[in-house]
Order: C-alpha cells, then structure tokens, then sequence
C-alpha cells in the first residue's frame, strides 16, 4: 500500500511505544505507569459524567479544568493550555511554537518522540550531547554568534536517564535565549522536588514553556491528559494550532476526571510520596546487586550491570513474566530504564534479577 503514501510519511521512523503484552500475571515495568491508580474521586466524578450530557460536545476551552490547574500552580488562567494528552501538546508546540528556520535543540539522550515529531512537521534540529555522566551541561545550551538555536526542549527529570536539572540552571539557559522558545517538558517533575519546576520561572520568562501531564503522578496514563503552562502570548500560539486541528481534545470524561484528580491534593501527594519511597528502596537493592544506577528524580530507574549484557538480561527477565525497557540505541544500549512499581513488585524484580545474576555467576 506504500504506493499510496506522501513522501512525508515514506521518510517517517516512526515512534515505538511500550510494549503492552497480554501475559499472565505480568509485573509491567516498561512504561513508567503509576502502581496505585487513580484517585478515587477521579473515577467517581468519570462514572458520574458517563450520562446523557455525552451527546453535547465538551467544553472546548476546558475552562473549568484550566481554573483549577491555574489556582494550583499560582498562575491566571490564561496561562493554562490543555490537550490530549503531553504527547498532543508538545505536537502542537512543535507545529507552533518550535518550528523556524534555525534547528531545534535537544539533547542527544533524550525522549525518543522528538525527533519523530521533527521528522513528521519538517523541522531541523540538532543533538546536543550529554557528558559522560549523562549530565545536560547548560553551557551547551548558551548561543555564540550564529550558532544560536531556533528553539530548545529538554525534559526535566531527563527521559530515559531520570536525572534533574536544577532550576537555577535551567533558568541559565531561558535567560541566555531571549528569543528563542525554551520548552521544559515535566512528564516526571512531580516524583521531584516540587520546588523544582520550572513553572517558577514562568511569570519572568516569556519564552518559557512548561508541558505537564497526568499520565504518570495522577495515574490517568488511559484518559490522556495534558497541559502546558506559559505566558499568555505563547498560550494563545497554541490555541491557535489546536483550533485548526481539534477543538475539542479533551473529552467530557476526561474533563471531568482530570478536575476531580486537581482537586483530590491528598490522594496525589500521598501516591507520589509512596513512589519517591520505593525509589529510594529499589535503587539500593539493585546497588547491592552490583548495578551501577543513575540518580533519579522520576518514577523509574535507569540502571546497567557492569557484568551483564543489558538486551539478554531484559529477555531473561520477560522469561519470567517481568517486563522492563531496554534501547538499543547509542550511548545506553547497555542500560535498563525500570519502572517503580509497587513494593510487591519491586520485590519481585529484585528476587529476579538476584536468581539470574547467581545463575550466571
């Protein structure tokens, strides 16, 4: 059927997704989902909307929702854009706020869906590589005469590598691009100090974008849920793309559990402080184990074992209905990005790996 595709589409390599097998009492730890579910006033106010009011279309300006978000993070509600999903608003700022003429920067070890998106919106963009301790260096990230970018996006935590980047400098590097939008992508801030979001910088820096999403701290990774937080000027960019495409991303059950979601505060803290914990736990026992563990502030671990091939190690797990993310990809092909998974599980991918690595001893 290849006859029939645009160029653009016969030049796509795609994005791969995480694996989602149907195996028997799975412990899925590759796609970074939460263990503890979504709060349940969340799931109360979804079945609550599951009425007749589903034969209107949504709010397309969410506003409920964005009032919400706005109240939480100290911001105006103009400030607050919402979409299907981060995946769909960062597409959107792709398409509005990060395409131009001189290349998009992004660090090489980064999330793999960047470089798709560039690839499907025709953007130029250039990989700026991490140190050798997967350290984004804001230096890097300075212009020198014309060596200047169009725009710049990194995720804080990092993903895969789940390292944070202080806020003191990521404001280096917003600062010393004046003109140039700077798009901080928070999938993972949350599992953070929460002083550490970039949201702070926001009222200073008008080309300052901030991209959040419920998929991972809220638990509503099958709602698709996301926002980004701006000044107003780069907010209305977006609306402008997402009113040419889809006015109204978020469904009525998504608008209604994601609000609910905002508003349960203690359910939220309490999930992400349980993550945080388990974290710190599985890091030292995979230490133990002999595993080298990047330092994390997300909610999984990016881990290798000096003696052990990380492809065959991540098999040997799948042998035992364990599923963790491996990239065969430069610079981490020896390395396991683990998700936190509850105690149990946690508990039983330590039992693994220590069966495993004794085996081969």
């Amino acid at each position: 059927m290849s006859r029939y595709w645009s160029a653009v589409t016969h030049g796509l390599i795609p994005y791969v997704p995480g694996e989602q097998p149907a195996l028997d009492n799975l412990i899925k730890l590759n796609t970074n989902e939460n263990p503890y579910g979504p709060s349940p006033k969340a799931l109360a106010a979804i079945r609550a909307a599951t009425e007749d009011s589903l034969r209107l279309y949504p709010d397309p300006d969410a506003k409920a929702l964005k009032a919400a978000l706005a109240k939480r993070y100290r911001v105006s509600p103009a400030q607050v854009f919402v979409g299907n999903g981060s995946d769909e608003v960062l597409a959107l700022a792709f398409i509005g706020l990060l395409k131009h003429e001189r290349p998009l920067w992004m660090p090489d070890v980064t999330y793999s869906f960047y470089p798709v998106y560039c690839g499907l919106y025709g953007i130029k963009y250039r990989q700026i590589p991490l140190d050798d301790d997967f350290i984004l260096r804001p230096e890097d990230y300075f212009p020198r005469g014309e060596n200047r970018a169009g725009a710049i996006i990194f995720p804080n935590p990092n993903a895969p590598t789940g390292r944070l980047l202080s806020l003191a400098d990521i404001e280096r590097i917003v600062a010393a691009n004046p003109e140039a939008v700077v798009l901080v992508d928070e999938a993972y801030i949350d599992f953070a100090d929460p002083s550490d979001s970039a949201i702070a910088l926001v009222d200073r820096y008008p080309n300052l974008l901030v991209v959040h999403t419920f998929s991972k701290s809220r638990a509503l990774a099958g709602l698709r849920i996301g926002f980004a937080i701006g000044q107003h000027e780069l907010i209305t960019g977006l609306e402008r793309v997402k009113n040419s495409f889809n006015s109204y991303p978020l469904d009525r059950l998504a608008l209604a559990g994601a609000l609910a979601s905002v508003e349960d505060e203690p359910w939220f803290q309490a999930s992400r402080r349980k993550v945080i914990a388990t974290r710190a736990t599985l890091i030292a026992q995979c230490q133990a184990l002999g595993f080298e563990v990047i330092p994390s502030a997300a909610n999984f671990v990016f881990a290798r074992h000096p003696g052990f091939d990380a492809a065959r190690l991540a098999a040997m797990l799948r042998q035992r209905a364990i599923i963790v993310r491996h990239f065969n990809t430069p610079r981490i092909a020896q390395y396991l990005r683990i998700t936190i998974g509850d105690d149990k599980q946690c508990a039983a991918l330590i039992d693994a790996l220590r069966d495993i690595l004794h085996a081969a001893q």
